[in-house]
């Protein structure tokens, strides 16, 4: 080629992954490329991403540094400056991560998502379930990109021909099990160090996106198809796995671990399994009532629901240290890492629903227990971090959200918006874009609560498209730190209670109905 002023490459690749024949299928995706021009491809390939994108605006405010390129914004935040745009902006690049790495028919979004560098990045990257994945997917509900949740689903289905034959080879169970982290070839078995490998609660965790993803779509052949089964066999396993405590009489998980954290022993030594670790308790008692709604809602499985309601009642409680914090282990053990990035003691405030203000005890105990962990070095990766403004937007506490979400942006964040362990790791995007829109909105109670966590920094600003579980899209604009307007539109037809503060109105049935309030809920 001479003097030409421009060149278009096109590249298609396919795998055998899935059956087939790649070169056939990358030959029949090139002669579709082909036939339409640059600007064709160029317009379908924009129309697809905003189809996505576009469903969520959000406002925070802006200064003067939305004139300048990312990576000056990102030191400038580092050298002490506030940019509520940037914010903003890294929101809604949380979101574009995403729509790029995850979607129907393909693998879930792993680690590093479609970014991994070389051909040995950090940890594989792979599926560590014992919360790196399952934060990658606390944004796609609530940040409204539900479709893009079914591969992380879908491979949870995948995960089952393996996940019986570990539960029954090696612990001689019923049902299915999965330990620290799996792949794409969907291996279940623990490896490795016994500090992270031998937690079997990484199916039992994961089902709990199953349930959500039907609590925001209320669609009921999912969950009879794929949601349930998976949820069942997981509760099976949790079923076979609990233990009758000689002392409590309590059911306790174990022996097992509270994932990747040690303890030391009366005698000095450095140790880490236990009987009933809290985090394994938690994960369990939010998986069986999980279950327990999932067969209501489709009619089935009566004893086995009884079964389970009869755990629930023998179930080991969440219990509080003489100091006052959320015990994470059955004794108050010295801890050689009081502030380990791991706080699984805490699943139940978020992403459970187990602590609430309808508990004060358990939830002053959650907040010293982020208070300890965070004096003492806590939050020092970047998913760590985005988990703590999860934590603090269940809280209530809009400052501390907000103060941690700066510290990532300042301490954990790439001049390109990556997040980092280090190195570069995805899942401290997605989990900060799930704190910000706790911060904004939160439906886990039973109400859709309205600016729970709005720190006076965002005095003013707008969400448009977010999402509450009962299939409820929420647009909502506040001004000087007060609710301006909230716009409901109900999707499903379900009954809504919205909160704001101690206000609060109820909307009555109605599919496809739209609902407009003013500042003090009323209706306009």
């Amino acid at each position: 080629m001479e003097k030409a002023n421009s060149v278009t490459l096109l590249l298609t690749a396919a795998t055998d992954y899935r059956g087939g024949n790649p070169e056939t299928a990358s030959a029949s995706s090139m002669g579709l490329a082909v036939s339409r021009n640059f600007e064709e491809l160029k317009r379908e390939h924009i129309a697809d991403y905003q189809a996505y994108f576009k469903r969520v605006s959000i406002d925070l405010g802006s200064s003067d540094a939305v004139y300048f390129p990312t990576d000056s914004r990102i030191a400038a935040m580092q050298a002490g400056n506030t940019d509520p745009a940037l914010i903003a902006l890294y929101y809604q690049f949380g979101r574009y991560l995403l729509i790029s790495s995850s979607r129907p028919g393909g693998l879930p979004a792993n680690l590093q998502g479609i970014w991994a560098d070389g051909l040995t990045p950090p940890w594989d990257a792979d599926y560590h379930i014992n919360i790196n994945i399952q934060m990658n997917y606390w944004l796609s509900e609530t940040t409204n990109l539900s479709e893009l949740h079914l591969p992380f689903l879908q491979f949870l289905n995948e995960l089952l021909p393996d996940a019986r034959k570990t539960a029954r080879d090696m612990y001689g169970l019923k049902g299915a099990v999965a330990h620290f982290t799996t792949d794409a070839w969907h291996f279940t078995e623990p490896y490795g160090q016994t500090q992270w490998a031998m937690w079997p609660m990484g199916l039992a965790w994961s089902a709990q996106h199953l349930w959500e993803h039907y609590a925001f779509t209320g669609d009921k052949k999912y969950l009879r198809e794929l949601g349930y089964p998976v949820m069942k066999e997981a509760a099976e396993f949790c079923e076979g796995w609990l233990v009758e405590d000689p002392q409590s009489e309590k059911l306790v998980s174990g022996p097992s671990i509270s994932p990747e954290n040690t303890f030391r022993t009366k005698g000095g030594d450095e140790a880490t399994m236990v009987m009933g670790p809290t985090m394994d308790h938690m994960i369990i008692r939010d998986l069986l009532r999980n279950t327990i709604a999932a067969s209501k809602v489709l009619g089935t499985d009566a004893a086995l629901r009884g079964r389970l309601e009869k755990i629930l009642s023998r179930l080991a409680p969440t219990r509080i240290g003489s100091d006052g914090r959320i015990m994470e282990w059955t004794e108050e053990f010295e801890e050689p890492s009081p502030g380990h990035r791991h706080i699984s003691h805490l699943f139940a405030l978020h992403p459970g629903n187990e602590i609430t203000s309808q508990q004060p005890e358990l939830l002053a105990a959650a907040r010293k227990t982020i208070d300890y962990r965070l004096s003492h070095g806590g939050g020092h990766t970047g998913w760590s971090r985005a988990w703590i403004v999860n934590f603090f937007a269940r809280l209530g506490d809009g400052q501390a959200a907000y103060e941690n979400l700066n510290a990532l942006l300042r301490k954990s964040t790439l001049p390109n918006l990556f997040d980092t362990h280090p190195p570069f790791q995805i899942d401290g995007n997605f989990g900060a874009v799930s704190g910000v829109t706790e911060m904004l909105m939160q439906s886990h109670t039973g109400e859709v609560v309205l600016l729970p966590a709005l720190p006076a920094a965002w005095s003013r600003g707008s969400v448009r498209g977010i999402v509450a579980r009962g299939g409820f899209e929420v647009d909502i604009a506040w001004q000087e730190g007060k609710l301006k307007q909230v716009k409901v539109r109900s999707r499903l037809g379900n009954p809504c209670t919205l909160r704001w503060g101690d206000k609060k109105i109820s909307i009555p049935t109605g599919k496809n109905g739209e609902y407009l309030f003013g500042g003090d809920l009323q209706k306009l």
